[in-house]
């Protein structure tokens, strides 16, 4: 879509960064995750000559709280905001807000439900997912039962990574039985659940995380329970990627954090700009496992290494 002329374009048509002011409003401030993500937005931010104000909400998880922090930010003159919701819902209003006073809003990881949205950039969930199902069932070879721990599907990341996973369960692998576990992103939740399915279902041969947060929570079910089970995350997550290394975690759905902040930045100085940019941005996936994990870490900045050290 073409952007909204910015107060920095000349009548030219011209664009100098050194004058524009790009928001960044994220849903954590704490989350190693959304720290790497930071970190992208940050190198971006610096690589194009912008000024980046980085904003939080006031605690994890504050949808009501990020609506604020919107509003500030549209309020103190921002030209374009990289916006990762709390909720894809709540911010709806925001993102109008924004619209309204002709501030482009490029949109990342989880897509929000309304609004004029300049570009959505983020991983490809339901092609990730699809990529988890398969490496389920190559190890398994087709069959066999399966537990696929879920997160919140009031989020459309939740929703297609259950939903790519499960459908191509059904379209290619008939074989496999899936058994889910319905969480709000709850670690604590997605343990309870594992432990009732594994006690009812000895039987099961792998279990599929939707994020790594419960990937993690599964290891030591899975060595209480007392037979090797393979396990998949998705997400890429330090202490995940950690647990790989010791030979607790046999793949992991990797998203580019890293990447996604930096193209979100990147696309929110074009469309402040009046640019044209990409509705869709997917930054894409990888399949780690022990074999390449090494190579995907050496890829990433320093400060992914770093967190993987003090998760080990």
């Amino acid at each position: 879509m073409e952007g909204t002329d910015s107060p920095a374009s000349a009548a030219s048509g011209s664009c100098d960064p050194k004058k524009l002011v790009i928001g960044y409003v994220n849903p954590s401030v704490t989350n190693q995750g959304w720290i790497i993500i930071g970190q992208g937005a940050t190198d971006a931010a610096k690589d194009r000559g912008v000024k980046l104000r980085s904003f939080g909400p006031p605690k994890d998880g504050d949808a009501a709280g990020q609506v604020t922090v919107v509003q500030d930010v549209i309020a103190g003159g921002a030209n374009a905001i990289a916006l990762a919701p709390v909720d894809s819902s709540a911010l709806v209003p925001a993102v109008k807000e924004a619209n309204a006073a002709g501030v482009p809003v490029v949109n990342l990881d989880s897509q929000i439900n309304g609004g004029d949205l300049a570009s959505f950039v983020a991983t490809d969930n339901y092609a990730a997912a699809q990529q988890q199902a398969e490496a389920v069932a190559e190890h398994i070879g087709g069959k066999g039962k399966v537990i696929l721990i879920n997160g919140s599907q009031a989020y459309s990341t939740g929703r297609d990574r259950r939903n790519g996973f499960v459908d191509t369960m059904k379209k290619k692998y008939p074989g496999v039985t899936v058994l889910e576990v319905q969480t709000e992103w709850d670690a604590q939740a997605a343990q309870k659940g594992l432990e009732d399915l594994l006690a009812a279902n000895p039987d099961v041969v792998a279990v599929a995380n939707a994020w790594d947060g419960s990937t993690v929570a599964a290891v030591p079910v899975l060595k209480s329970h007392g037979k090797r089970i393979f396990l998949v995350g998705f997400d890429g997550a330090p202490d995940a990627i950690a647990l790989m290394e010791q030979g607790k975690v046999d793949a992991i759905v990797a998203q580019q954090l890293y990447k996604m902040g930096y193209t979100a930045i990147d696309t929110a100085v074009k469309a402040a700009c009046g640019e044209t940019v990409e509705k869709r941005i997917d930054t894409g996936s990888v399949l780690l496992t022990p074999d390449n994990v090494a190579k995907f870490i050496d890829s990433n900045p320093p400060i992914l290494r770093e967190f993987i050290k003090k998760a080990s």
